[in-house]
């Protein structure tokens, strides 16, 4: 193992995200297989690839996003804001299409002839041979646009989209979004103080949320506002809900069954499925749903396959499962994401074992089977006979093209394999069962003096890192091991792949059942593995894992001694209104359940080493979260560390900031812990 070379392996390669492909689309009649890829595991540039015969070959690129016609015989992609286009049968090399500006989110209409995008906030078609270019939509004020979705829509539903074709392509489905309402944050750079500060409207918990309303816009010129409804009713809201009015547009698509649009209070209780008259704008309720906690729709649905067949979520006791016309998926799975149909056979993915996530096919008259087996987190993509299974396990990442449930070949993950090599030990850890993960050094032997323990948990809502597959966390994990610490990753309460009522143990406290959980596991990898010293004990995370290291020095530091905290949302009032009202409600509300989750009244506490790390360009956990956090410990005398980041966002990648950090890190963690490779 080189473990001096991995931290900058790390960074270059963007934490083994390039040479992964993604964004794999397969053409209905399953002959060809377009996909983004860099060519090399370090090389940030991605390719538009397509897989056709058993051979791959570049299309276009470098590119950021693409979309395809009804046929993935068109394709529209992006070059720094540039509109380019291509053909997969052969029709020349790509062409840059003049557009009125720089271009966001293409799409092609069905029948490959037309391209709408989003340029300044305005809804634009350009026709595929470049001409035609003119306004559908045009922002009446800067803080308008039409045709991209909210920030709400993107960082906490999950709704990337603002627009959507007829399957006619004679008309769109538009999303118009108005954020004159919602609290505004400035972005500065203080290592370039002449720069002028930039405006973010961001929706904290409690404050003002961008209006989104749809409408209809044919290519002719015609415009139709949806009547969507801005209250529901009494009668369709549980005991005790505080918001009735529809804030949330949280899925929207136009295919067979016309418009279909889901809605979702402001409370997240109740949700209405509707369908759109595409003439008049009118709306019918398909689906009405209500909730005592939330409504969580898995990505996907709802879905209409090609005869009408409804997809929808479902909670049956402790399941998320979904429903298919009048069928319930099988009982003990639960259910991740709907990925599509392909005429009236539908794909999805659930777990039976939390660890684990394996694609499911259903269609009436075969009923339901599972496709892939081996264990690890497994995913898929549908079109015509052919099906493509991107799988990642403990062995690899692999993506396998089969057609008729045959394997024809493999798009190749050019991905660098790590320097250091994962060695985990999953565990299931107390009454819980909690799922572990531990990583001992290579060079450990029984017998050898304890080793102090490091907790790399993320332990937060909508991402789970104990699963049977290795990636950039488990590397990261072994070389922590490597340098002489016990690392020990385990998913608590709120993580998802565990039933209702395991997410929702968090209501109320975001940290409470956590951080129990966190101190069970190591309690109980203690029990298993003698290695572990508790005498030592230090915990690191990021964003709402960062927020976990901090709470548990402050709350318990009988068991932790050190802790790094990146990016940790301190502050539960400064994050986003959908996120954190889920768990704690409307802070008018519930002041208790916020000031229970805030680190801010405990800074006082503080009797360990702590060390706060934050990218002063995050527009997700405002720096704010950090410096609030370290006034108060400075306030309240407590000395620690704090390392500001210019120039850096939410997520820290490159060469001179991940790999620097990483070294950093260890350095406190050591000094703070006493540790040191033995090998």
């Amino acid at each position: 193992m080189d473990i001096d070379g991995f931290p900058r392996q790390f960074a270059r390669t963007r934490r083994f995200t390039l040479g992964v492909p993604r964004d794999i689309t397969v053409s209905p009649d399953g002959d060809r297989v377009l996909f983004l890829r860099s060519e090399s595991g370090v090389d940030p540039r991605a390719h538009l690839w397509m897989y056709e015969g058993g051979q791959e070959r570049i299309l276009a690129g470098p590119t950021t996003a693409y979309a395809t016609d009804r046929d993935v015989r068109v394709v529209a992609h992006l070059l720094d804001g540039s509109l380019w286009t291509v053909r997969t049968d052969g029709g020349g090399p790509p062409r840059r299409i003049p557009t009125a500006g720089p271009v966001r989110d293409p799409r092609p209409s069905p029948d490959g002839t037309l391209i709408a995008y989003v340029a300044r906030g305005a809804l634009r078609v350009v026709g595929t041979d470049g001409t035609g270019d003119r306004p559908l939509a045009v922002p009446e004020s800067a803080d308008i646009t039409y045709g991209l979705p909210d920030h709400t829509a993107v960082e906490s539903i999950g709704r990337t989209r603002g627009h959507w074709w007829s399957p006619d392509g004679d008309a769109l489905l538009v999303a118009r979004v108005d954020t004159s309402g919602v609290e505004r944050r400035w972005l500065s750079d203080p290592s370039d103080p002449g720069r002028v500060p930039r405006s973010v409207p961001y929706p904290a918990a409690g404050t003002v949320n961008a209006v989104t309303s749809l409408h209809l816009m044919t290519v002719a010129g015609g415009h139709t506002p949806v009547q969507l409804p801005h209250r529901a009713p009494a009668k369709d809201a549980p005991t005790g809900s505080w918001g009735l009015a529809f804030e949330y547009v949280v899925s929207a698509d136009w295919q067979s069954a016309g418009p279909v649009i889901g809605l979702q209070t402001r409370d997240q209780k109740t949700m209405w499925v509707l369908r759109a008259d595409p003439a008049t704008g009118a709306v019918e309720p398909l689906v009405r749903q209500r909730d005592e906690d939330w409504i969580e729709y898995p990505p996907g649905a709802p879905l209409h396959t090609a005869a009408g067949m409804l997809v929808l979520p479902e909670v049956r006791g402790d399941e998320r499962t979904i429903r298919l016309g009048d069928v319930l998926a099988p009982a003990g799975l639960h259910v991740r994401a709907v990925l599509g149909s392909v005429g009236e056979r539908v794909l999805f993915t659930a777990s039976e074992e939390p660890t684990e996530e394996h694609v499911w096919a259903y269609e009436a008259g075969r009923g339901f089977e599972r496709l892939t087996h081996t264990p690890g987190v497994h995913t898929a993509t549908a079109g015509g006979d052919t099906l493509v299974v991107d799988s990642r396990t403990l062995d690899g990442h692999t993506v396998t093209v089969l057609r008729d449930g045959e394997p024809q070949g493999r798009i190749a993950v050019l991905a660098q394999q790590p320097l250091v090599t994962p060695r985990p030990a999953h565990l299931p850890l107390g009454e819980r069962k909690l799922r572990g993960r531990l990583h001992l050094p290579s060079w450990y032997e029984p017998g050898m003096p304890r080793l102090p323990v490091l907790l790399s948990p993320y332990a937060g809502p909508g991402m789970q890192i104990v699963t049977k597959a290795n990636g950039w966390h488990t590397a990261v994990c072994q070389w922590y091991a490597e340098h002489g610490f016990a690392v020990l990753a385990t998913d608590g309460r709120g993580t998802p792949g565990r039933g209702v009522r395991w997410q929702r143990a968090v209501v109320g406290d975001r940290l409470g059942p956590v951080l129990d959980d966190q101190i069970d596991g190591l309690h109980a990898a203690a029990e298993h593995c003698d290695a572990l010293d508790l005498g030592r004990v230090g915990i690191r995370g990021w964003s709402f894992s960062g927020y976990l290291a901090a709470g548990a020095v402050l709350h318990r530091p009988d068991v932790f001694h050190a802790a790094v905290a990146g990016a940790p949302p301190t502050d539960r009032r400064l994050y986003d209104t959908y996120w954190e009202e889920r768990y704690l409600g409307h802070p008018d509300l519930e002041p208790l359940d916020y000031e229970r989750s805030s680190l801010l009244p405990v800074a006082g506490n503080l009797t360990r080493p702590l060390m706060l790390v934050h990218g002063l360009a995050d527009e997700n956990v405002a720096p704010a979260h950090t410096l609030r956090l370290s006034a108060a410990l400075v306030a309240a005398g407590r000395p620690h560390r704090v390392l500001l980041l210019p120039g850096v966002g939410h997520m820290v990648t490159g060469e001179g900031v991940a790999d620097t950090l990483l070294t950093l890190e260890l350095d406190f963690l050591k000094g703070s812990l006493g540790a040191g490779a033995g090998a």
